[in-house]
């Protein structure tokens, strides 16, 4: 699965990884909004690692959390979602605005290998010095370069370079 190689989702494995991840996830959106030093040792917890100054509104939902890296200075708003089924990589100094979707997970075309649970994944790395608006869908394989704004309501399906701001569906850059 992290080698971006076909895998069979619903290995006992991977479910049982998805499965205490999911708790702990509902753990930290049961906290209280001014626990500030418990949800920082939940964010801990689920995620591989987490730099200084961290802030996740609640609630969130994440598929694996232990492929997750999250810099420091970190804002994360409400209803995000992290299919990270591949390395996902958050900088520092990032700002994440609420409804945003980050996908590493993706399903075949073939119907067969479809219906057979079979997935694939390909990572997303999230530059130092981003913004990215409410909305925003990021899909496998897409890398965000530093200092970028993307725009509210953008899906991300390519590369964007970095300093550049982009926005739409499919997200391109705008001089």
């Amino acid at each position: 699965m992290l080698a971006g190689q076909e895998y069979w989702i619903n290995d006992p494995e991977l479910t049982e990884i998805r499965f205490k991840t999911r708790d702990l996830v509902d753990d930290f959106n049961a906290l209280s909004a001014r626990d500030a030093v418990a949800k920082a040792s939940m964010q801990a917890q689920i995620f591989s690692a987490v730099g200084e100054g961290v802030h996740i509104e609640k609630p969130m939902r994440i598929d694996y959390g232990v492929n997750t890296t999250i810099g420091s200075n970190v804002f994360i708003n409400f209803n995000f979602v992290l299919l990270d089924c591949c390395p996902v990589t958050i900088g520092d100094n990032v700002f994440i605005a609420p409804n945003v979707q980050i996908y590493t997970a993706s399903h075949p075309l073939d119907i067969e290998a479809r219906n057979a649970h079979v997935g694939f994944a390909a990572p997303v790395a999230i530059g130092n010095n981003v913004w990215i608006g409410g909305g925003v869908i990021i899909l496998p394989g897409v890398t965000i370069g530093d200092g970028c704004t993307i725009g509210a309501g953008s899906v991300v399906t390519n590369n964007i370079p970095a300093n550049s701001v982009a926005y739409g569906n499919p997200c391109r850059v705008h001089t």
